[in-house]
């Protein structure tokens, strides 16, 4: 009993001793602050940093300790300590590291900082592979400031809220989150990362996902290769020699070791390359630390400066690890003008960590069911990095705001407020900019939408003017874990006085889950495409209809009712199933109106390549099942859902469908599939390659109507966006099909700057080559290929392609091309 009462005393005693605080600042000799430098606890994997400002604190248990505190170019100091009850201030003043110059850089010949990089080179794939695993807990903190908001912005006026917390200039903080993530690691490509606690300044995720940034790859990715698609060249990577300069500035022991600091200079621009400093141990030949940067004058995109600064600390005899890592970034576009950094602390690395079997699964990213709801106490705790005067007012400001609002969400007040607020239904809203309401209640909140009419104008010979009525509603209520969306499309043909209307009635769960089931009902009259892809948009078919007497766009008419059910696995499975019934019409031209060109005579309504097969009123009922596959799909885990994030296996789709002779009338009696494969492959360096091929057929054809052949989705305008699904010179009816077998390939490599970097304008402009082909094969007798080579990134934006054609019949042709490609073509896959 009394050893347990003792045990009992000594656990008290051990757990309510107070942890004392060092604190303090980092600064030069001259009192100039040195931001983010690293204060490192001797002979731990512990340390913390400092803030932009140069001040740190840390918390430690009652006892001495060794400080450690460095910086790249300074030479690192160590102070001893005694840790008790009370807070402790301990500055460091850090002079510049003085360098000793070898005297053969004085003799001609080589630099022997290149020596030193074949070295360091040679040793390069053994550090990136040297740890089989390891786990270790980082600190992420992440800041972005406004300097500056232009008055206009697309010829919008920029107004600044006043809960944006911006002065009237657009200065101030723009985002504001840190998180601490514990990540886990297995050679050669298994990792996770556990969100233990994250906030945002004003409310949100914040930013959770550690930015790894590892120069002992060849190619080197920051921020997941978002601002250059090719990566970075590391200046240890095997063939850094071949784009890099080096000079060795001198060098300086530490703990007895000696570093080499290197000069790294790019070779040319243009490149994806870095400029600055480069430390490397002697004889081991490691990173010490670093301190680079790279220029939009490097194939930086989205931003004009990216800064890297590492710090490397032994966490055993064998192994080094990064401490600290910040990123600076700075952009001035538009008038905009953002600076901010993100910086990592690394601490309590574990080199064996001894992971269970099933540790590494599909979810690579788990947020803790509590990771948002520690409060300032707990920050206060964890935070290795002091706030700043303004970081603080920040969180103070957007969270009281953010509170108040849902402390009010509910209530008859505020709901009144919301109601009360609205902007009005104005006329300008209905004819041009679209206009909606929200209605608001305890239960259930009502979201109501109009399309603008005059935008939505469009011009057919068919229809003459079609005037489109869409509109949409969205139920969600707050008990239910489902909405209800419904969009209601309606459209009037004034030449030939039809009204066709239908509705879209889908409902899915909220957030809630992973799987997002969905259920769309659908019903109605209306105006189709022969081919349900539809190769052309009525807007485009307006322009070439009314400029230049081309009506490319062939329609019919249908009433019909339809049924889809869609499901997604976390295996990475999806499918969905739809069946649709339609009563087909015909429907031929009603007006010959254009603004040019009277003397040509438009085609009809009946595709002309498909003269031979009549078209007229007729049912028909379809049922399909399509099957979608991405092996080794992954995920981020939210404690209410689950969000997938891709693989680097290809998509593979299977579609089969079934048209049912005699039900409900059905005229049709056909089976057709078709097996698809597609991806994107980055190839860093060497560009971004892009494909989508597919076979299919007709495993029966008895009775098949237009719209129910294989369409291969062609293009006679003078732009295109479908890359990957279309071909860009084709007729759009002459090769439709029902044969039994077909066979169709789309393929393009993106360049990315690999070859235009070299030629002078281009490279100043950033305009990337692309190039690629379009083929399709059904018989001798019907066939496609075409090849074609452009530009892309023009202006951020554009791409042009020059194509050339081979085909039977028709021939050679050739053609141009103008579409998306840039910031906004970049993401498009296929349609």
């Amino acid at each position: 009993m009394r050893q347990t009462l003792l045990l009992l005393l000594l656990l008290i005693l051990y757990f309510s001793a107070e942890a004392g605080r060092i604190s303090g600042t980092v600064t030069d000799t001259d009192g100039n602050p040195l931001p983010f430098a690293s204060i490192l606890i001797k002979n731990t994997t512990r340390g913390t940093t400092a803030n932009s400002e140069g001040k740190y604190f840390i918390d430690l248990s009652p006892g001495s300790y060794t400080l450690i505190c460095q910086y790249v170019g300074y030479v690192r100091e160590e102070k001893q300590v005694t840790v008790g009850a009370e807070n402790t201030t301990l500055h460091f003043r850090l002079p510049i590291q003085q360098t000793t110059l070898k005297e053969v850089i004085i003799q001609k010949g080589e630099d022997p900082a290149y020596e030193v990089i074949r070295q360091a080179i040679k040793k390069r794939n053994f550090y990136d592979q040297q740890v089989d695993s390891f786990s270790v807990e980082v600190y992420i903190k992440g800041l972005l400031r406004s300097r500056g908001f232009p008055k206009k912005f697309l010829g919008q006026k920029v107004e600044i809220d006043s809960s944006d917390g911006l002065d009237s200039a657009g200065r101030g903080i723009l985002f504001l989150s840190e998180s601490v993530t514990k990540v886990s690691y297995k050679r050669p490509d298994k990792i996770r990362f556990e969100v233990v606690s994250s906030r945002q300044s004003g409310g949100g995720l914040g930013l959770s996902f550690p930015f790894f940034i590892n120069f002992y790859k060849n190619n080197v990715a920051v921020f997941s290769n978002t601002l250059n698609k090719r990566g970075f060249v590391s200046p240890i990577a095997d063939n850094a020699i071949h784009y890099y300069r080096y000079k060795l500035e001198g060098t300086f022991f530490e703990d007895k070791k000696m570093v080499n600091r290197i000069q790294v200079t790019p070779r040319r621009k243009n490149e994806p390359l870095f400029t600055g400093y480069i430390l490397i141990t002697e004889d081991d030949w490691r990173i010490h630390s670093l301190d680079l940067f790279t220029t939009s004058e490097y194939q930086l995109e989205l931003i004009d400066t990216l800064k890297v600064t590492q710090t490397h600390v032994p966490v055993n005899e064998e192994v080094w690890q990064t401490k600290s890592q910040v990123l600076y970034v700075a952009a001035k576009k538009f008038g905009f003008d953002i600076a901010g950094n993100f910086v990592n602390v690394y601490n309590n690395y574990d080199l064996d960590p001894g992971f269970a079997k099933k540790f590494f699964n599909r979810t690579i990213m788990k947020y803790d069911s509590a990771y948002n709801k520690k409060d300032s106490a707990y920050w206060e705790a964890v935070r290795p990095i002091p706030l700043e005067a303004d970081e603080k007012r920040d969180y103070t400001f957007k969270d009281s705001i953010s509170q108040a609002e849902r402390d009010s969400l509910l209530s008859r007040i505020n709901l009144d407020s919301l109601r009360k607020n609205q902007k009005p239904i104005t006329l300008k809203g209905i004819v041009w900019t679209g206009t909606g309401r929200i209605f608001y209640s305890k239960k259930y909140s009502f979201s109501y939408r109009l399309q603008p009419l005059i935008r939505r104008l469009q011009y057919n010979t068919v229809e003459g003017v079609s005037i489109h009525l869409n509109q949409s509603l969205l139920i969600s209520p707050k008990k239910w874990k489902t909405s209800i969306d419904i969009d209601w499309f309606s459209r009037y043909g004034i030449s030939n006085a039809h009204l066709n209307s239908y509705a879209d009635l889908t409902i899915r769960p909220k957030r809630t889950e992973f799987r997002m089931r969905n259920v769309k009902l659908s019903g109605g009259k209306r105006l189709s495409q022969f081919n349900h892809d539809n190769p052309i948009d009525e807007w485009t078919n307006t322009l070439y209809t009314l400029l230049r007497r081309e009506n490319y766009m062939k329609v019919y008419e249908n009433w019909f009712g339809s049924a889809e059910y869609s499901n997604r696995f976390e295996n990475g499975l999806r499918w969905k199933m739809h069946a649709v019934f339609e009563d087909r019409l015909p429907v031929t031209n009603t007006t010959d109106f254009s603004f040019f060109r009277k003397n040509n005579v438009f085609l009809p309504n009946h595709p002309y390549e498909l003269a031979t097969m009549p078209f007229e009123k007729h049912q028909a009922f379809a049922a399909s099942i399509t099957l979608t596959y991405q092996p080794g799909q992954r995920y981020i885990e939210f404690p209410r859902y689950k969000l997938p994030v891709g693989s680097k296996w290809p998509t593979f789709e299977l579609e089969y469908t079934k048209g049912m002779k005699n039900v409900f009338g059905s005229d049709v009696d056909y089976d057709k599939w078709k097996f698809s494969v597609s991806d994107n492959v980055n190839l860093k360096l060497r560009g971004e390659f892009r494909y989508r091929i597919s076979i299919g057929g007709f495993l029966n054809d008895n009775a098949v109507q237009i719209p129910d052949l294989q369409h291969f989705n062609g293009n006679q305008t003078f732009y295109n966006t479908k890359y990957l699904n279309s071909f860009q010179l084709a007729p759009y009816y002459r090769y439709s099909t029902a044969a039994r077998f077909y066979m169709l390939a789309h393929a393009e490599h993106h360049f990315n700057g690999l070859l235009t970097n070299k030629i002078p304008f281009l490279n100043k402009l950033k305009w990337n080559l692309v190039a690629g082909t379009n083929t399709f094969y059904v018989n001798n007798n019907n066939y496609y290929v075409e090849a074609f080579a452009g530009l892309e990134n023009i202006f951020k934006l554009f791409r042009i392609d020059f194509v050339a054609a081979w085909q039977p019949g028709p021939g050679n042709t050739y053609g141009v091309r103008m579409g998306l490609g840039g910031l906004l073509g970049g993401n498009i896959r296929f349609d």
